[in-house]
């Protein structure tokens, strides 16, 4: 009998390779064990799995990379608690190594007893898990305009992990450095960053990515605190200030630490009428304006950074007191065509002494007939002067009998 051996290796995936060990012999055919590459993370579980398409009730064996055997069919050959059966037949041959340590990592043997013996190869990767990372260099709130530096650490990482840093949710760039330490890797990152007011309360966030975080990555935060001096700035009412109203100014301000006490001072003294000026927090309340409240208003805060102020200029307006223009005509109560006589005619023929009241209702009229057209300029001032010539005529009579009486 002639026998001829080949041997064929041949691998279809980066994960999976197949061993093809043929064997002729006149009458039989070979049966070609399967095996895939497993990754796993350090402390998971890995399952190598065999498989045969042909078996002659031929027995499969699992061995190690230090070629001690696992497992011969379903009978247990190394004493290890972590190596269990999973299934067994002549077909198929799968057991699971739990709790992986980096140690396991390495190329397992998968053998078909015929003759020859046939054999195909599994790696196991083993990632390292990298640790909580953690950051350094923040131990004290920064000043304003300060550059602090942070750093970022991780260890036990494999391959070597990558390290991200965000300003709230914008990414920023750090310098990264890696360490080899055995078979795992130390990941450190450094960032740079210069504070203003506007990073106060801000999170800065150390992000950990790496294959062997599948659920999530590892996160490390510190939230800055910024001392800052005050910026104030005195919101006054949208209203005019007038006399007998009231007047509320609000001192607003920002500062890290929070500036106290604010402190209210008219032209460079103190508030000179406390009963009707009153401060209650940022508020000053000025009640019953009057003439005497103009000047300048300031507000001055200070924290241990330092300090600042606003002024406010007041202006006391004097209350209205003219009439609001008439809406309604006067009644018309002649039918004369002195259309053209004019607004200044009440004022003209007002000139022999009319009483006092007859002066001011021609008053309200001119005031009146300023916001109407032209005929009713002219009605106005037709009333107006039958006002003014009534008034005059009774003023005669007034010094007539006045004589009568004294004779």
């Amino acid at each position: 009998m002639v026998i001829s051996e080949s041997h064929l290796w041949y691998s279809y995936s980066q994960n999976v390779s197949i061993t093809f060990l043929f064997s002729s012999f006149t009458g039989s055919q070979g049966s070609f064990p399967i095996t895939q590459n497993v990754t796993v993370a350090e402390g998971g579980t890995a399952n190598l799995t065999c498989r045969v398409d042909h078996n002659d009730n031929t027995s499969l064996q699992w061995s190690n990379p230090a070629q001690q055997t696992l497992y011969f069919g379903d009978k247990k050959a190394l004493r290890n608690n972590r190596i269990e059966l999973v299934r067994f037949s002549w077909h198929e041959l799968i057991i699971s190594i739990t709790d992986v340590t980096l140690s396991d990592e390495g190329q397992y043997t998968c053998s078909v007893f015929t003759m020859p013996v046939k054999t195909s190869k599994s790696f196991l990767t083993v990632l390292g898990v990298p640790e909580k990372p953690e950051i350094a260099g923040f131990m004290k709130p920064a000043l304003e305009k300060d550059t602090i530096t942070l750093t970022c650490n991780t260890s036990g990482s494999k391959p070597a992990a990558d390290i991200r840093w965000f300003k709230n949710d914008k990414e920023i760039k750090g310098v990264k450095e890696v360490n080899a330490s055995g078979k795992t890797f130390t990941v450190k990152s450094t960032l740079e960053l210069k504070v203003d007011r506007k990073d106060d309360g801000v999170t800065i966030t150390c992000r950990v990515d790496h294959e062997s975080l599948s659920s999530a990555p590892q996160l490390a935060t510190q939230v800055l605190k910024v001392h800052y001096a005050p910026i104030v700035k005195i919101i006054p009412p949208p209203e005019l200030p007038q006399e007998g109203h009231y007047l509320t100014l609000v001192c607003d301000f920002n500062g890290n630490p929070i500036p106290e006490p604010v402190i209210w001072t008219k032209d460079g003294g103190e508030l000179p009428d406390p009963d009707r000026m009153t401060v209650n927090g940022r508020e000053l309340t000025i009640a019953f304006l009057n003439k005497t409240d103009n000047g300048t208003y300031r507000c001055e805060v200070s924290n241990s950074i330092g300090q600042d102020n606003a002024e406010y200029v007041l202006f006391v307006y004097d209350f209205p007191t003219t009439l609001s223009p008439s809406t309604t005509t006067p009644p018309q109560t002649t039918t004369t065509t002195t259309t053209t006589v004019s607004i200044e005619t009440c004022a003209a023929t007002s000139a022999a002494t009319p009483s006092t009241t007859a002066l001011a209702f021609c008053s309200v009229l001119n005031a009146a007939s300023e916001n109407h057209k032209a005929d009713r300029k002219s009605r106005s001032g037709a009333i107006c002067s039958g006002i003014s010539q009534g008034a005059s005529r009774r003023t005669v009579k007034r010094e007539q009998r006045h004589r009568q009486e004294s004779v």
